[in-house]
């Protein structure tokens, strides 16, 4: 019997462990990556940059059918089963203003980067319709190949250039627009260094020398802003109050628990009339993402009744 990563959400695709023929066989050049560990059973060499991304084209093509994937050298790879948590998680608290698993929603996703993931994972397992921002413009471009590489993409998911740095949500939700949601990866740093100390860490965790690359990558807005992520995410709280009719839900990942009693505050300083905490895992990694709506239950319903 396969064993099953603990923790994650119940319609999630990844609780088996990965079948490396079958991905190979959507994807051969993974081939190439699969080495064998200590017990003689195959896996890829996880502190390996392009294997690590190459498994992702996989998983992408074969349980999303995402055909054509690809991102530049040092952009954020991602993890595919704990960014389809949270797709998984958000659904799950749609669903109740929805009385169903929403079909057709409209997400904001902030930040998309250039490997656009909840966007390919939210348009194929719920048919949501996605708008990404972001404020670097190579980040864009590679994003923007992506959906032009696989046929129909480009229906479900647009993109947006942040312009303005300062900003997070300025600009990027226009006058007569409205999103069931919104979602984030916020940076998680505080500054470079200590985005560079938080590499050498997992080098060491993986068992890299200290020239190597880092398996997951990441360019500096993705790993780090002044004060860190709690920074970022009160930034985007605030932001969020000039929005409130036009988003149903306002959600971010936090990486740290011992961040939200000062997230709470903010978010209690906004106004905001319900506040939610969906907690996540995989393995032995813990996460969660917060979510706060200044809409009341029937004000909510009433969004979603216009929306269909």
């Amino acid at each position: 019997m396969k064993a099953q990563k603990p923790g994650l959400h119940p319609r999630n695709r990844h609780h088996d462990r990965y079948d490396l023929p079958a991905l190979c066989k959507d994807t051969p050049a993974l081939a190439a990556f699969i080495v064998a560990n200590p017990a003689g059973e195959q896996t890829i060499n996880f502190a390996d940059p392009d294997a690590v991304k190459t498994l992702n084209q996989a998983l992408l093509a074969h349980f999303y059918q995402v055909k054509a994937w690809n991102i530049p050298d040092g952009f954020l790879c991602p993890p595919v089963p704990g960014r389809a948590d949270y797709m998984h998680h958000l659904a799950d608290l749609l669903t109740e203003a929805n009385g169903s698993l929403p079909q057709n929603a409209s997400v904001l996703d902030i930040g998309t980067g250039a490997n656009l993931i909840y966007p390919l994972i939210g348009s194929h397992e719920y048919g949501w319709r996605f708008t990404g921002t972001e404020v670097s413009a190579e980040a864009l471009t590679a994003a923007q190949a992506i959906i032009d590489a696989n046929p129909g993409m480009s229906r479900q998911i647009r993109l947006r250039r942040q312009k303005d740095e300062q900003a997070i949500l300025a600009g990027m939700i226009h006058k007569n627009e409205f999103f069931e949601a919104m979602v984030c990866n916020p940076p998680f740093h505080d500054s470079a260094e200590s985005a560079r100390e938080g590499n050498e860490r997992k080098r060491r965790n993986l068992g890299q020398q200290k020239h190597e690359t880092l398996n997951f990558g990441g360019q500096n807005q993705e790993l780090w802003c002044e004060g860190g992520e709690v920074a970022f995410i009160r930034k985007m709280i605030a932001e969020s109050r000039e929005y409130g009719r036009q988003v149903m839900w306002f959600t971010s990942l936090v990486s740290r628990g011992d961040n939200l009693p000062m997230l709470y505050s903010a978010l209690t300083e906004a106004g905001a009339v319900k506040v939610v905490k969906k907690e996540m895992a995989q393995g032995q990694k813990q996460s969660r993402f917060i979510a706060w709506t200044f809409l009341d239950e029937d004000k909510r319903r009433r969004f979603v009744a216009r929306a269909r």
